[in-house]
């Protein structure tokens, strides 16, 4: 049985030779193909684990010293400098030599490249804080809506920092759903980011929890609808991810992915070689304009929705 590689911009995926794998089995890669997920156990070492948790809570002193989020933190809506509450690390890369290593390691990469390939580019990061009791949710979203590119060979690794079970707020997706639509993510006009299950014909049982233990790693693909609830745990939910794709593939205009010239482009490249072509795939596009206006967080474009999936924090919590 040959390989298959899903970067080959035609219509006939041409064959690659088994041992030419970094990470995954042919097994693993058909589930992936047909529902758009992964979860694979102990992808990262328990060292890098906790290197990762000792620099979050260099970001937790910083934020007592906070009123409001900024370019580099975002905090919850219930944060008192008396109380932080930390809800993402934006760009986590950029400000952490830690964050920044993993991302390049073949822990990371190697899995990635069996599923779109040996050129990829980043498309952005961030580190999504659920700490016990209190962590936000996040509505029902596809990735795809927020950046549509010429071609759907995008993903988003997610490297679990704690245990990730079913009562903090785990990841949750529909399988096979990245076959699908691109779902309208607007109300009364405006991207709101989100989309509510029932509205688009989708049944909740349906939906999968990506649970594992801290070192893990989840890949979902980038058309793939997932959200996940509150946590109401007595345990944190902390979970950074490395969004990519193919290098060939290049954001619609009208996207929410950052552009600023084809140099500042190519020096997010991650591994192998950039290009100049395109990859052009019959998907579907929905242009996520126009945006509303609050600070560009999910956090805050999910505030447009009239309706929830999820519960939100009440009154007495702050």
């Amino acid at each position: 049985m040959h390989r298959i590689s899903r970067n080959t911009g035609g219509t006939n995926p041409v064959p690659i030779a088994p041992e030419m794998a970094e990470a995954l089995t042919l097994d693993q890669e058909a589930f992936y193909a047909e529902n758009g997920y992964l979860v694979l156990e102990g992808r990262v070492p328990p060292d890098i684990i906790q290197a990762i948790r000792n620099e979050i809570r260099r970001f937790e002193d910083v934020a007592r010293t906070m009123t409001e989020s900024d370019e580099k933190l975002d905090l919850e809506d219930s944060h008192t400098p008396d109380e932080p509450r930390l809800r993402r690390i934006k760009l986590p890369h950029t400000q952490s030599e830690v964050m920044r290593d993993l991302m390049y390691s073949d822990h990371v990469l190697a899995p990635a490249r069996d599923l779109i390939g040996p050129n990829i580019r980043l498309h952005t990061t961030k580190l999504n804080m659920k700490e016990a009791g209190y962590g936000a949710a996040v509505e029902w979203h596809q990735d795809y809506a927020f950046y549509p590119h010429t071609n759907d060979d995008i993903l988003a690794v997610g490297v679990l920092i704690d245990d990730m079970g079913e009562a903090n707020g785990p990841l949750m997706v529909f399988p096979g759903s990245h076959t699908g639509p691109v779902y309208d993510h607007h109300v009364d006009g405006v991207f709101a980011g989100a989309v509510l299950p029932e509205a688009v014909g989708l049944d909740l049982k349906d939906a999968v929890q990506l649970t594992g233990p801290a070192g893990s790693i989840s890949i979902h693909h980038g058309r793939i609808l997932h959200g996940s609830a509150l946590n109401r745990s007595d345990r944190p939910r902390r979970l950074l991810f490395y969004e990519m794709m193919a290098a060939d593939a290049f954001p619609i205009v009208g996207s929410m992915t950052k552009w600023e010239g084809i140099e500042d482009y190519d020096s997010r490249m991650l591994c192998g070689e950039s290009t100049l072509e395109p990859r052009l795939h019959d998907i579907p596009v929905r242009i996520p304009q126009p945006q509303p206006n609050v600070a560009i967080s999910i956090y805050e474009i999910q505030k447009g929705m009239q309706a929830r999936a999820f519960e939100t924090i009440g009154a007495d919590e702050g």
